[in-house]
């Protein structure tokens, strides 16, 4: 494969986004759906391509319109940007102070473990009593609501390497599909969870109505309106900024890569050497793949960079743009190579855990967040849901929706609660770790481990966090009551 070949599909990849970007402004189907121009220009190669056009007999070939090293192209570069994307997580960001962050985090860090530890407890019940024995699935398919609802596509398509290898290749087509399914469901879902709490005064700051502005609908900004996409921490006669924060991300990468390729020495070294079966030794980081520690190489260099005093050199807003990009890249190549035989071979089990997935979302999402959380329960609860079903980024549009001008702690209490919550779910070890361990255990150990993982995040909810977050709540409604503002909020 030429360097030629590589550079032309990065082309196209950038075109299909503009095309996309172009149908949001234009269509308002996409617009009311808040469809991201990137899950739009993935459809549209997806449709292009060898999965859609290269099927239907005609001039093009078994690829459709593109060229097999293209379509290859595409399908190797979401395992390399995922690593951009956890590189870029924590670059740049401030450490909350210890009080203010452990008051903020502990409820909210009680839902998002709820959710996403109960998904695989969903999952892999699942399973274990329908989907291995009545469908032949794989046991693997337990770990896919996780991935593809709390990873999204990043994690769905930077894991296809761990499902090749491990002989569950339509795995990858699977998660990448739900993925799919879980953005689109989020924000369509979300949403209507959004009007209907603001009908039923289950929120705090929007009152009456919460749709978009038109230019919010079609995802741009006014000519009158202001957002700094980063400032200059290096002066270009040196270095150009976008370039030293490219660099950083590189750096950061390749101290994740040299902590996996540590621990898959001392694997070798130790316990590798005892075999399961016949064919099985017990390996697990020889599995892993290199987002999760990308991710923990970015946290070392942040905090090398505050110790050394020249954290204000890492400026987050480049460090946002850069994941962004990544993001939108991966998002449109996992969707444009997407596998729909694979899903097709496999309708029952997909449709099974779809479904599955989004009622146990939204179900968890209305029992849990109202008895955990005190004030602004809604705001800081949609946060998590969002992200239970697609991207971080959903969860942050339906924030977004519900308090436009961030005057409830939502957003600061979701941001603390990534930092603890992100190195392990939605893409981190646990989740990295999950498909070989179920490879080589089943599905009952870890079933039974994230069911206790579950019922701990639960029940620490509602007997240690919820006292005290309904005196905060009860507090708030005595004062508002007073000074006459009206009904206080409903749980």
């Amino acid at each position: 494969m030429s360097a030629n070949t590589v550079g032309f599909a990065l082309l196209i990849l950038g075109l299909a986004l503009l095309i996309g970007k172009i149908i949001r402004v234009r269509v308002g189907i996409v617009q009311s759906l808040f469809l991201p121009s990137s899950i739009v220009a993935g459809a549209l190669l997806l449709l292009l391509g060898p999965e859609v056009l290269g099927r239907i007999a005609g001039p093009w070939g078994e690829n459709g319109v593109f060229t097999e090293p293209i379509v290859e192209v595409w399908s190797t570069l979401p395992g390399l940007l995922i690593s951009v994307i956890f590189a870029t997580m924590f670059l740049g960001q401030e450490l909350p102070t210890p009080k203010r962050a452990i008051k903020l985090v502990g409820p909210q860090l009680s839902l998002g473990v709820s959710l996403a530890s109960g998904q695989y407890v969903v999952g892999l019940l699942l399973a274990a009593l329908i989907l291995v024995p009545i469908l032949a699935a794989s046991p693997m398919t337990g770990a896919l609501i996780e991935i593809g609802f709390e990873g999204g596509h990043g994690t769905a398509a930077g894991m296809r390497p761990v499902f090749e290898e491990l002989g569950f290749t339509e795995g990858a087509d699977l998660a990448v599909g739900l993925a799919t399914v879980g953005i689109v469901g989020g924000v369509i879902i979300g949403i209507a969870l959004i009007n209907w709490a603001v009908r039923t005064g289950k929120t705090e700051i929007v009152t009456g109505s919460a749709k978009m502005s038109i230019e919010e609908q079609k995802g741009l900004f006014r000519e009158d309106e202001y957002y700094s996409a980063g400032k200059m921490t290096s002066r270009p006669a040196s270095v150009e900024p976008l370039s030293l924060h490219v660099a950083l991300v590189a750096v950061a990468i390749l101290i994740g890569l040299g902590i996996l390729e540590g621990l898959r020495w001392i694997e070798q070294a130790t316990y590798a050497s005892v075999m399961l079966d016949e064919k099985t030794p017990l390996e697990i980081f020889a599995f892993v793949p290199l987002f999760p520690l990308a991710l923990l190489g970015g946290v070392i260099l942040q905090v090398i960079a505050t110790k050394a005093g020249v954290a204000h050199v890492i400026d987050p807003q480049i460090m946002l743009r850069i994941q962004g990009w990544a993001l939108d890249f991966l998002i449109v190549a996992a969707i444009g190579t997407l596998s729909l035989q694979a899903i097709g071979e496999n309708i029952g089990a997909f449709a099974i855990l779809a479904v599955a997935g989004i009622v146990f979302n939204v179900g968890l999402f209305l029992f849990l967040a109202p008895r955990i959380i005190g004030r602004y329960w809604f705001e800081r609860g949609i946060g998590d849901f969002g992200q239970s079903m697609g991207v971080t980024a959903t969860g942050l549009i339906l924030m977004r929706v519900v308090d436009p001008e961030a005057k409830s702690p939502a957003f600061e209490a979701f941001g603390y609660k990534q930092l603890v919550f992100e190195p392990f779910f939605g893409g981190g070890l646990i989740t990295a770790m999950a498909v070989p361990i179920i490879f080589l255990t089943g599905v009952w150990p870890l079933f039974f481990v994230m069911l206790a993982v579950f019922l701990v995040a639960v029940l620490s909810g509602l007997f240690y966090f919820r006292p005290r977050e309904m005196r905060d709540r009860a507090e708030w409604e005595k004062e508002k009551g007073k000074s006459g503002a009206g009904q206080p909020a409903r749980e």
